[in-house]
Order: structure tokens, then C-alpha cells, then sequence
């Protein structure tokens, strides 16, 4: 949001995103049947919509929350919320601390539900506000200070205490004793009333709401602890004079803000990639106005039509055309593919990717969810924000286990108190703290997060969360043929010239004809064609759709008369034909002094197999996958690319039924079966398999019905996401063994007295860091990436290659 609401008050701020223009700054409308998107959210509520605005829409909105720690804190926020009318949905992430709200404008409006978002003792922030990315900042900042404070307060009462540590009976008279007493409880002050500042106000926070988080039962040891402490510094004498835990309090705080710290920048850098797409937009750009001058406006403003201006440096805001200029683009984001793009005047640029080069004019296309980067984000978004099944079942065993925690504490001190009171309290203290289930509930969401986070990086985008426990357990991979281990487009697999006219002049005459032409078999002869064949030019030009083309041919040279060109099918060619095998033949045929046209060259056009086919098939075997094709293309064809790859079961001529058919034959022999098709024809196939993949280069991401898209052209990247699934679940069940373990062992020491509340403290800092720092190693490279290279974008030559269906099927040119 452009307006500085920073200097106002949060429900003044909130007011502020009632605007309906400021909506798709943070959201997207979920149902609409118009075709401006900005005047359907600029009347969501008028009694009477026009046709083109839907009379009741639903909006969905992503927010970042302020205050949350735990999963506790999460279930509370969605409960807040769905208590609020007009609110439909609710998905909270405790790991990455956002949320989706689904909404009716006509029953509920952002700062209503927002205000419920404070009542229950939070903050939320729309997701895509740079006012949210500063409130963050500065919340680093203070928890970086609180950690600072904690540290240099806990070394000198470390100091303090030490003579009494080491000290022999009599060497430390009454007096010294009192006044290091005295100094430890100066020194604390601050570490209580700064440094524990959060804890305390989560826990008043619960207290007020009469629930209970995980910041409760570390708040009432904290307190319990410096009450102590502080009672047997004023009453030397008393009950709880005996001895202070000054130390033991300055320390825990230390090492519980140190884990948090580290945690805190640990998801930040694995599980981060979300943030760092969204705030990929630029919050303003330069706008033509009706005077003719260039002025910054606010990007959520712009409309189709606009002329806008992107400087080296800047991210282009939307979908448009190159009106004035030439420059490079860096589509990473988009394509997965980190070389850049030359992007001369005519060009097509896309939204989220960044301007290298030099200052560019674009008129606007698209804007705001018509962009592929707005499907990119929303399918990040969706994924951060779902639950997996392990993460579910933590969530439901969270608020029980502190209430069995804030038991166990009360019962320890009951056993304890008669012997000791001083003791009984500390020993509910250790109990309380080392008890906290903050490892468990970060065991599942982080490591898949971070799994997550490593695909996106690497072009692989994670629809649903739950795919990758599901891929993890695959043991049978089913390829279908186009566009998966073949390329896109077609390759000119062979030349046949007619006597005097070599292999570059036959595709050199050719291409002249085929540059007219979308046909993926006329791209395959100008791809294949060389750079420089420019020596002729087509004139009365003409093309009959599914047959091929017809021009007259000049020599710029001058060494050759003017001739009459054909390319196309043998029948257009005027020639007999021949049978081709599996590949799709093109011919090249010229007129001679007869009228009559002969055959100058015949092209064999076969699709291209993907170069790393062989060795991604060779890879997924050796983990123990088997691999097969399922394809609707002719036999000959499939039993050809089947070879080519290195896969011995491969069927063609298959209906999307049969494909079905023999998906569930494979699972009902037990077998968990992944998927990969082009996301949009195979629809029926992918949701019927365990998991799956989709090519989503020139898919409509919001269409595929994939677990996982692939946005590069690399084959791959489906290996090395399987691999990284395997790794993950490893990771979480290593996690969850830790988080178990821990409390198995720790528990029982701490009911007994023998661990003390500093060596609580540490234990449940390590425990959150251990998780946090194992679930870190899914971010490094993906798994294979060495094995099979890095990743290099395809080079192509020419236009690029249409999509289709079935390339070995079409007509000829």
C-alpha cells in the first residue's frame, strides 16, 4: 500500500483497505465474470452491478502476521476469524506467519476482519505492503537489540555469581553475599522488562483470551523464577531465601531469544522465496500522461492500454509490448531458464521480470491476475500456506500437550514443595520450559517449506504441499510422450537434395518460405537452417493451411533467375510421394522452364527428444523407479522415442481413458504412481495419479491440475525433485525422532530436579534450532544436480517452437 499509514493508528490504517481499488494490492478476486478486473473491485457493493461485475464476488486476500510464534498462535487466528461473518475461509501458517483470507465484500470489509485479527491480540499487515516489509525490519531489529541486552546482561551476572559457585564455607561473608545478590537483580531488571518483553505479552495476551500458546508456559517459568530470585534477595530469611536464580534466568532468556534469532533468520533464508517473489513488483512506475509527459504513479493503478516506462534495474509491473526501445529481460522467475533474453522493440515482456539493459516504453496488456506472475504467486502463496498431513496432526496435539505441560509443572511442584519450596518452584520451572513443543510443531512445515522454497529456485513450482510426502514414497514414474521427453517443437531429422544442391542451400531455399509460417514443422527448418541464409527473398508469398506454402523466390546475388518455390506436402509439391516411416516428410519443390515443378529437397521432421532424456530415465532407475510411456501418439513413433530415452515399457495409441485404465491397473498391483504430462490434455490422467507433474511452459498455470509444475524445459528437474521428496521426508522423520526423543529423555530429568532451568532453557533453544538448522540442508542444490549437470536453458535458434498436442500427427507444411 502507497500510503503512508505508518503515523496512523492501525484500525485508521485498516479503514484505509476498505478502498476497493486497494484490494488487488494484496488479493485477487476468486469468482468473476468481467473483463476488467479493475471496475469489477470498484463496485463490489452497488445494488445494482452491471453485467460485467459479479453481483456477489468472493475475494481472497494474503496477509502477514504480526505477534505469532507457535502453532497454538495459528489455530487462534483462525478461529478469530472464522467467527467473523462473511469470512468463508481461513489457512494460517505458523511456519511462515501469513494467512489466507477468503471474503464476501458484500458482508464484511478488510478492516472488519482485521479488527478481529487485533482483538485476538495480533497484527495483520496485507502481504504486498511495503509498510508491512519496514514493520518487519524494525521487528528484526528490536529482537536483534533484545538479544544483545539479554547476552551482556547475563555475562555479568554470570560474573556475580560465580564466587558463590566456587566460594568455601566462610570465604563470602553475609554482606558481599547480599550485595551480589543485590547487583544480579539490577542486572536482571532489564533482561525481564526488555529483553522478555514478547514472551510476557503473549502470555497476558492468553490470559485475557483464556487460551493458551506455547509463549504461556515459558512466561510463567520466567516470572516464577525472578519472583523467586527477587523474594529471596529482599527476605534473605524467608522461605526462598536460600539461594537465587539470577543466572539461571539471564541464561535461558539468552538462549531461548538465541534459538529464536536464528531461527527467525534461518526460515527467513530457506523458506523465504515466497516474500521475495511477491515484492518482485516495483510499488510505482512511470506512467504516460494525457500531456505527454512521463509521471510516477502507483503500479496497482495502471490499466490496460497504458504507456509506461521500465528503467535498467526495474521489474516490468505488467504483461505488455515493446513500443520504444531494445533491451534484455531476465525471466528466471517465469521460465526457469537464468540467461537473459533479448527483448528488441515488438516484443513481448512479462510482469515480474527485470529490465537489464537500457530504459524501454511498454504498452500494457495485462495487469494484475491476467499475468502469468500473478498465477505464479498465487500457486506459492497457495502452497506456503497448506497444512501437510504431519503438520495437521502436530496441530492437533499442540494445545493438549500444554495443558498436559502446565499439569506436569503443578504436579512436580506438589511432590516437591514439602522438602524444598524454592526447589519445587524451579523444578516446575524446568518443566515448563523444557517441555515446549515448539520443535514438534516445526518438524513437518519447515523442512517441507524449505523444500518447497528449493524448487521454486530451481523452476519446479509446488501446487500442493502434500505431494511432496507423496512423492517421496513413488516407485513408478509415467512419462506421456509430447512435450515431456520430447521437446516442444520438431527437429529436422534428415536432408535428401536433388543433384547439384547441397544440405545448407536446400534448408537455406526452404527457410526463405518457412519464416512465413507458425507451423512447428516450418519452425524445425528455420531452426535448422543457417544463420546467415539471406540471400533469398520470398515474394507473393501465399499459404494454404494444412498443406505448405507457395512463393517466388529472388536472388539478392543476382547469379540466379527469379523461380517459383513450393514447400509443403508432397501433394502440394506437385511431387509423388514417399513413405516416410514415423517421420513427417516436407518437400521442396521448384518450377522449372516447363511450368512444371520437380523436387529439389525432401525433409525428414521427427520430433526432438529431449538430451537428457536417457540419463534422467537412467537416474530415476537406479532409485528404484520404474519408468514407462503412455502416449495417444502412433506405435512406431512412442517404440521410437522409448528407445531413444532408454524406457523398455512404452503403449501408444492410448485414449485419456485407456491412460486411466493402466494408471489404476498399476496401482491396484500396489505401486504409487507419479505422472507427467503437459497439465492440460492429461488432466484426467494427473488427477488420477498419486502425484504430478505438468510442463507449464505454455500451460495456463490456474488450469493444470498438477502437484508440481515444471516452468523450465528441463526434464531433470522431475529426478532431482524426486530425490529432494526422499530427502525431505528423511528430514521430517529425523525432526519429529529428535522432537520425541528430546521430551522423552529431558522430561523425566527435569520432573526428578536434576536439570536445572538454564539447561532447560538451552535444551529447548537447541531443539527449535536443530529442527530449523536440519530442515536448512534441503535448501543447498538439488539432489543429482551434479550427477546430471547443472541446469543450461535450451538455446533456440529462431521462434520459438509452437505447442501441441501431438507434433508427429500434424499435417504438413
Amino acid at each position: 500500500m502507497s500510503t503512508n499509514s505508518s503515523t496512523l493508528p492501525d484500525m485508521a490504517a485498516h479503514v484505509l483497505l476498505d478502498d476497493p481499488q486497494e484490494w488487488a494490492a494484496f488479493g485477487r478476486m476468486r469468482r468473476s465474470s468481467g473483463s476488467n478486473t479493475r471496475d469489477a473491485a470498484a463496485a463490489p457493493t452497488a445494488p445494482e452491478a452491471p453485467e460485467d461485475v459479479v453481483s456477489d464476488p468472493v475475494w481472497e486476500s494474503n496477509v502477514v502476521l504480526e505477534g505469532m510464534h507457535c502453532t497454538a498462535c495459528a489455530l487462534t487466528i483462525e478461529d478469530a476469524l472464522r467467527a467473523v461473518p462473511g469470512v468463508e475461509q481461513v489457512d494460517v501458517s505458523g511456519a511462515t506467519h501469513r494467512a489466507r483470507v477468503v471474503w464476501r465484500p458484500n458482508r464484511v470489509l478488510p478492516s472488519q476482519w482485521m479488527a478481529a485479527v487485533q482483538k485476538a491480540g495480533y497484527r495483520a499487515l496485507p502481504a504486498m505492503d511495503s509498510h508491512a516489509r519496514e514493520q518487519r525490519q524494525r521487528e528484526s531489529r528490536l529482537a536483534l537489540w533484545r538479544w544483545l541486552v539479554a547476552g551482556f546482561c547475563m555475562m555479568q551476572v554470570m560474573m556475580y555469581a560465580w564466587p558463590a559457585y566456587v566460594a568455601q564455607p566462610g570465604d563470602l561473608t553475609g554482606e558481599m553475599e547480599q550485595l551480589l545478590r543485590w547487583a544480579s537483580w539490577v542486572l536482571t531488571l532489564p533482561v525481564v522488562f526488555f529483553a522478555c518483553g514478547p514472551f510476557f505479552t503473549s502470555a497476558l495476551r492468553d490470559i485475557r483470551q483464556r487460551r493458551i500458546s506455547m509463549d504461556l508456559p515459558v512466561a510463567l517459568g520466567m516470572g516464577i523464577t525472578f519472583v523467586v530470585s527477587t523474594a529471596g534477595t529482599f527476605d534473605p530469611s524467608g522461605i526462598f531465601g536460600r539461594e537465587v536464580f539470577y543466572d539461571s534466568l539471564t541464561m535461558f532468556v539468552f538462549f531461548l531469544l538465541t534459538g529464536r534469532w536464528l531461527e527467525l533468520r534461518l526460515r527467513d533464508r530457506t523458506a523465504g522465496a515466497l516474500e521475495a517473489v511477491m515484492n518482485r513488483l516495483p510499488d510505482s512506475v512511470e506512467r504516460l500522461g494525457a500531456d505527454g509527459v512521463f509521471a510516477r504513479v502507483a503500479a496497482r493503478r495502471l490499466a490496460v492500454g497504458d504507456t509506461i516506462r521500465v528503467l535498467p534495474g526495474e521489474a516490468f509491473p505488467a504483461d505488455g509490448c515493446i513500443t520504444r526501445g531494445n533491451t534484455q529481460a531476465d525471466e528466471a522467475l517465469l521460465t526457469g531458464e537464468s540467461t537473459p533474453v533479448e527483448r528488441p522493440e515488438g516484443s513481448q515482456v512479462t510482469a515480474g521480470s527485470y529490465n537489464l539493459q537500457a530504459p524501454v516504453e511498454v504498452r500494457v496488456e495485462g495487469i494484475g491476475g491476467q499475468t502469468r506472475f500473478a498465477q505464479i504467486l498465487a500457486l506459492m502463496e497457495s502452497a506456503s500456506l497448506q497444512k501437510p498431513r504431519l503438520a495437521q496432526l502436530a496441530d492437533r496435539i499442540a494445545r493438549p500437550f500444554l495443558l498436559a505441560v502446565l499439569l506436569a509443572a503443578g504436579l512436580a511442584v506438589v511432590w516437591w514443595w514439602p522438602s524444598d519450596p524454592g526447589h519445587a518452584l524451579m523444578v516446575a520451572v524446568a518443566v515448563l520450559i523444557v517441555t515446549c513443543p515448539c520443535a514438534l510443531s516445526l518438524a513437518t512445515p519447515v523442512a517441507m517449506l524449505t523444500a518447497a522454497g528449493t524448487l521454486a529456485r530451481h523452476g519446479v513450482l509446488v501446487r500442493n504441499l502434500q505431494g511432496l510426502e507423496a512423492l517421496a514414497s513413488v516407485d513408478a514414474l509415467v512419462f506421456d510422450k509430447t512435450g515431456t521427453l520430447t521437446r516442444d517443437g520438431m527437429a529436422v531429422h534428415s536432408v535428401r537434395c536433388a543433384p547439384g544442391l547441397d544440405r545448407d542451400e536446400a534448408l537455406a531455399l526452404a527457410a526463405t518460405l518457412a519464416r512465413q509460417s507458425m507451423h512447428p514443422a516450418s519452425r524445425a527448418i528455420v531452426a535448422a537452417a543457417p544463420a546467415d541464409s539471406t540471400r533469398w527473398s520470398a515474394l507473393s508469398l501465399r499459404e494454404e493451411a494444412g498443406q505448405g506454402l507457395t512463393a517466388e523466390v529472388h536472388d539478392a546475388s543476382g547469379s540466379a533467375a527469379p523461380r517459383w518455390l513450393r514447400l509443403g506436402s508432397a501433394r502440394h509439391a506437385r511431387v509423388p510421394a514417399q513413405d516416410g516411416g514415423e517421420a513427417l516428410q516436407v518437400v521442396l519443390s521448384g518450377q522449372g522452364s516447363d511450368g512444371q515443378f520437380t523436387e529439389l529437397a525432401r525433409f525428414d521432421v521427427i520430433e526432438d527428444v529431449r538430451p537428457e532424456a536417457a540419463e534422467v530415465v537412467r537416474a530415476l532407475q537406479q532409485a528404484g523407479v520404474s519408468v514407462q510411456i503412455l502416449s495417444g501418439d502412433r506405435l512406431g513413433a512412442v517404440q521410437r522415442v522409448a528407445t531413444q530415452a532408454g524406457i523398455s515399457q512404452a503403449q501408444g495409441e492410448c485414449t485419456p481413458q485407456d491412460k486411466l485404465v493402466a494408471l489404476r491397473g498399476l496401482q491396484a498391483q500396489g505401486r504409487h504412481v507419479a505422472m507427467v504430462g503437459d497439465g492440460l490434455n492429461d488432466g484426467p490422467v494427473l488427477a488420477g495419479a498419486n502425484v504430478s507433474f505438468a510442463f507449464g511452459r505454455s500451460v495456463p498455470l490456474a488450469q493444470s491440475r498438477a502437484d508440481f509444475v515444471v516452468l523450465g524445459g528441463s526434464l531433470s528437474l522431475v529426478a532431482q525433485a524426486v530425490l529432494l521428496a526422499r530427502q525431505t521426508l528423511r528430514v521430517v522423520r529425523q525432526n519429529l525422532w529428535w522432537a520425541a526423543g528430546y521430551n522423552a529423555l529431558c522430561v523425566p530429568l527435569a520432573l526428578v530436579g536434576w536439570m536445572p532451568a538454564w539447561l532447560a532453557g538451552l535444551g529447548m533453544a537447541l531443539s527449535s534450532l536443530l529442527v530449523v538448522l536440519n530442515a536448512a540442508r534441503l535448501s543447498r542444490a538439488l539432489p543429482g544436480a551434479q550427477a546430471s549437470g547443472p541446469y543450461m536453458p535450451e538455446q533456440v535458434k529462431g521462434p520459438a517452437p509452437m505447442t501441441t498436442a501431438s507434433q508427429s500427427s500434424l499435417d504438413p507444411v
